[in-house]
């Protein structure tokens, strides 16, 4: 069984001894964040001699590096997050798949990688789905599909390797928070930051993630859920959190996100939730919105309510603030309106609970 197109073929390699459907059916019930796995992965492979070949689904196992292998020294690595969603009548969808195939692309531009073609992408998305449908769970869970590609190369030398895996793995989701639908708190980072002017601030690589992980651990130690970054320059501007985009909706109806800029990841959803807004007739300005300013129209009650947004929360509630001179509430530090609203909209386009005439959704024939 294979895909023709362009790019190369995609082999099938069914596992042979795939988890009971029994045992598959009761890890679904309660099936947590990122730490359950289904049967099969995606790989293909990529040298400067043959670029992209050896494309399959395979059965899911652990992957051999050399000692030497290039990322494992020189971190070249990136990779995407995305979700297959079941809709209540039987259909699989993904939303905006093509928008995570072109930003995997540009993440390997970037990082000095061969991009993956989008129709490689996108196909390799599609078959590991197909493959692995009976995982997809029902109800507010999905199937969070993780591309990502690493060199593969070995040697120790300082420049772009020559050999890459690509590779996609799935894992069936339930709520990225355990609180589900409450409110999230945030501590403010003054000290680290996430991103630099002419960094890898825009590139979903996990060397950003590395550097987030001493603040997201002092954010803990504070008691919060999630950690805020402010600029590298004047550590005065609000950016983004560990992993997510982040929104600012005022009392007159206006929407404020910091602005893309090549420090912040240019997110799926944060792009999807200005569409949204501005429909429902709201004002989003993307500009800076500096720390001070988050304070004061706290304090003042201009600010309403806030909210983080990526592939794996969708949108979360900001309730309580804190930083090094104290803490404060976003409104009534609950879960707003709008936020509420804009999640339920979301989430009901990509179940395809309500009819998408963006053209955001893709059905995967089964």
């Amino acid at each position: 069984m294979t895909v023709t197109s362009a790019s190369p073929e995609i082999k099938i390699e069914l596992h042979k001894s795939p988890v009971p459907d029994a045992d598959r059916i009761q890890a679904l019930e309660t099936p947590g964040f990122g730490k359950l796995f289904t049967d099969h992965m995606v790989l293909a492979r990529w040298t400067a001699e043959k670029g992209w070949h050896d494309a399959k689904v395979t059965p899911r196992r652990p992957l051999e590096l050399d000692p030497a292998s290039a990322v494992l020294h020189y971190a070249q690595e990136i990779f995407e997050g995305m979700k297959a969603y079941k809709a209540d009548d039987g259909r699989i969808l993904l939303f905006r798949p093509e928008e995570n195939a072109r930003r995997f692309a540009q993440s390997a531009t970037r990082m000095a990688m061969p991009p993956v073609p989008e129709d490689l992408f996108l196909k390799a998305v599609e078959e590991l789905v197909r493959v692995d449908k009976a995982w997809i769970p029902t109800g507010d869970a999905s199937l969070y599909l993780r591309p990502f590609m690493f060199a593969n190369e070995a040697f120790l030398g300082v420049r772009p390797a020559q050999e890459y895996v690509f590779c996609i793995i799935a894992s069936p989701v339930g709520a990225y928070f355990k609180g589900g639908a409450k409110a999230v708190s945030l501590w403010v980072e003054t000290e680290y930051t996430r991103a630099a002017a002419g960094g890898t601030g825009a590139a979903k690589c996990g060397g950003n993630y590395a550097a987030s992980l001493v603040a997201q651990a002092e954010a803990t130690k504070k008691g919060c859920d999630q950690v805020v970054f402010l600029d590298a320059a004047e550590h005065r501007w609000v950016e983004e959190l560990g992993g997510m985009n982040v929104f600012f909706v005022m009392n007159d109806g206006s929407v404020v996100t910091p602005p893309l800029g090549g420090t912040i990841l240019p997110g799926i959803t944060r792009a999807s939730v200005i569409v949204l807004a501005e429909e429902r007739g709201l004002r989003v300005e993307q500009r800076p919105y500096s720390f001070a300013e988050w304070q004061d129209d706290a304090a003042s009650g201009r600010l309403v309510e806030a909210f983080a947004c990526g592939t794996a929360a969708v949108l979360a509630g900001i309730g309580l603030v804190r930083h090094a001179g104290g803490e404060f509430l976003v409104g009534d530090g609950q879960t707003g309106k709008l936020t509420s609203e804009l999640r339920q909209q979301l989430v009901s386009l990509q179940k395809g609970v309500t009819n998408d005439e963006h053209g955001w959704t893709r059905l995967i024939p089964t």
